[in-house]
């Protein structure tokens, strides 16, 4: 590949290539990225009763207003092969998508008429800039030998995901979420966070868990000991491009976090097939959106393409071979040890 500085819209076309590639070696049917779930919850988003000026627009319209909400966390890898995803005892990004339900209005688009969706992630910085900087670090972990200035756009991309891989969480429901991207909260550019009412001290180890552990964990917080999770959900305004730039999420916002609703996940059972088809059923994007929470940046721009034409080929798939089921060695379904 040429060292020339590649279009936006060049650049994204060609992680989705490599995407639909990588899909169809792994599973067309499974997700590429945030494969593994812990859990996917019910719950309620409930809008302050008191909204600070400026901040009333979209789903934050009406104080008090409660939406039914659907929450799943993840693993942020992708499967390693079809039928092994990788152990929660590796390190590894862990992520939150909220679905918000019976919101209406217009969406930017049109795949889901009624939803809202919020993706997060357990650190406050992206690992890239932009599409470009992804084809980078891809074109070094194939080898290819790069320009010190693309190296360097590898070598912050590696110590970004070292400190994200770096991070110890013993149970998903009690740690702090980012949204690490930006987007628009009606005329003013935001970013936004969860953070838990029961915030745990990170352990000192995971090495020694079992493979499904987070699952374990969440279970054993909801479902045996009958507790509720809550989160608040904090939104940061953007000052300047020096306190808070919008083109480069691999830099954390310096500014005041602001509570606008709270998440309530209420004690359940839900380790159970009939919600884990509905988990994996289910497709969360930043552009299942409001015009006022319009995703905003670079990365985020690539995502809409990206997110979209994968979970289309994904849903296709499953359907298709609904349809018409196919040998054994096509599905190649047997479990990895």
């Amino acid at each position: 590949m040429m060292d020339r500085p590649l279009s936006d819209l060049e650049a994204t076309q060609l992680v989705l290539d490599g995407s639909r590639k990588t899909q169809d070696d792994k599973g067309p049917d499974l997700r590429q990225v945030h494969a593994k779930s812990h859990g996917l919850l019910h719950g309620k988003f409930i809008v302050s009763n008191f909204i600070p000026d400026g901040m009333g627009v979209g789903v934050f319209a009406e104080p008090g207003k409660d939406y039914p909400i659907w929450v799943r966390f993840s693993n942020s890898s992708p499967p390693k092969e079809r039928g092994l995803l990788k152990s929660d005892a590796e390190p590894d990004g862990r992520g939150m998508a909220i679905k918000l339900m019976g919101v209406e209005g217009t969406k930017i688009m049109d795949d889901e008429e009624e939803t809202q969706d919020f993706v997060l992630m357990n650190f406050s910085r992206f690992f890239v800039r932009d599409a470009q900087g992804y084809l980078t670090l891809r074109r070094a972990e194939s080898g290819e030998t790069l320009s010190p200035e693309l190296q360097e756009v590898v070598n912050s991309a590696r110590r970004i995901q070292g400190e994200i891989a770096s991070r110890k969480v013993e149970n998903p429901l009690r740690i702090q979420y980012w949204s690490t991207t930006p987007y628009q909260l009606g005329s003013q550019t935001i970013k936004f966070s969860l953070l838990p009412d029961d915030l745990e001290s990170p352990p000192e180890s995971t090495e020694s868990h079992t493979v499904n552990f987070l699952r374990e964990s969440m279970v054993e917080y909801l479902t045996k000991n009958g507790k509720e999770a809550k989160f608040k959900f904090l939104v940061q305004f953007y000052l300047d491009d020096r306190k808070t730039p919008i083109e480069d999420p691999t830099k954390e916002w310096d500014s005041e976090f602001h509570q606008v609703a709270t998440i309530s996940i209420p004690p359940q059972s839900f380790d159970f097939e009939e919600r884990k088809r509905l988990d994996e059923s289910l497709s969360f994007t930043p552009w299942h959106s409001l015009p006022e929470h319009k995703p905003v940046g670079k990365v985020n721009l690539s995502r809409r393409e990206i997110y979209h034409h994968i979970a289309q080929r994904r849903r296709a798939y499953i359907e298709k071979r609904l349809r018409e089921p196919q040998p054994h060695e096509l599905v190649k379904d047997d479990p990895k040890s």
